[in-house]
């Protein structure tokens, strides 16, 4: 560990929700999500002309903090990428900046050497907790896995300065069942998670010493019947909700992309990224005094 970078007070948690479409959460009771919107912001996000909308792309954008131009992943099939010359925010933060970073869910190519990935690469500390078989139920056991994983590692001695948690049960319901009752049970069921991990946060130790960024992002959408990929409005809007110590809450918001999750990232760890690292996205609200980029 004496390798690694003074962990310092700042801390980010992004909790990656799959396939939320933002026109429903008005609907829903999801006081975890409200929360973290309440103390900064929840925003729309429109997946850019050039990105399908598909979870593979959208979420390795989101990672990475450029398009998919450069990154290469071009749909749920990640081969042929180049998330060697632009990888995730965890690897990136591990392997040069010496970060504690952890990742952990259940979709393949995000976590292993399948179906092209994964996208993250080389994080400190990586779990895979895949569902036991490819349905909605067995998906929403997956992701309480994958929460009670998360909790562990958070409130454990590894104290990881970035965390990514993947949820994907809301959009395996929605792929089976369509966006009906079923697939609002199971994003109420990820705002209880979500919760479970912002209690985690609040139960460290050190809380009240540490400044923590709390980012809750969404893909894309789904149509009435289930499925995306399509252009409709309602596939392309996903959304961004964030809290933490650099964003006011209801303060002035620039619109936000899915490229700039990671790029606020960095900023939130007070980091400048390197000019060679070529990001597309920008902090959601400028921020100051941050540590000179490692080249």
């Amino acid at each position: 560990m004496s390798s690694l970078w003074p962990a310092g007070p700042r801390r980010v948690l992004v909790v990656g929700i799959d396939g939320v479409r933002l026109d429903l959460l008005p609907e829903l009771h999801t006081p975890n999500l409200d929360a973290v919107a309440a103390n900064g912001f929840l925003a729309p996000v429109e997946v850019d002309d050039a990105t399908p909308t598909m979870s593979g792309p959208c979420w390795a954008t989101i990672t990475t903090g450029v398009t998919v131009a450069k990154h290469g992943v071009l749909g749920n099939h990640l081969g042929g990428n180049r998330l060697d010359v632009f990888p995730d925010f965890t690897t990136r933060l591990a392997t040069v900046h010496r970060r504690r970073t952890f990742a952990v869910g259940g979709w393949e190519p995000l976590f292993l050497a399948r179906q092209g990935g994964p996208l993250f690469a080389a994080p400190g500390r990586l779990s895979y907790v895949g569902p036991l078989e490819d349905t909605p139920e067995a998906w929403e056991v997956c992701d309480e896995r994958v929460t009670t994983e998360a909790v562990t590692v958070l409130t454990g001695d590894d104290d990881p300065q970035a965390t990514f948690v993947y949820l994907g049960a809301p959009d395996e319901t929605a792929h089976f069942v369509g966006c009906g009752t079923e697939y609002r049970r199971s994003v109420e069921a990820a705002d209880v998670r979500l919760g479970r991990l912002l209690a985690a946060l609040e139960s460290r130790p050190g809380y009240a010493a540490e400044q923590w960024t709390v980012i809750v992002v969404t893909d894309h959408g789904h149509v009435d019947q289930g499925g995306h990929g399509g252009r409709s409005p309602v596939e392309r809007t996903a959304w961004v909700a964030a809290c933490g110590p650099d964003l006011v809450p209801g303060g002035e918001v620039l619109p936000v992309r899915h490229v700039d999750v990671a790029a606020h990232v960095y900023a939130a760890l007070q980091i400048v990224p390197d000019p060679h690292w070529t990001l597309d996205g920008r902090p959601f609200t400028p921020v100051t005094t941050l540590e000179p980029a490692a080249s």
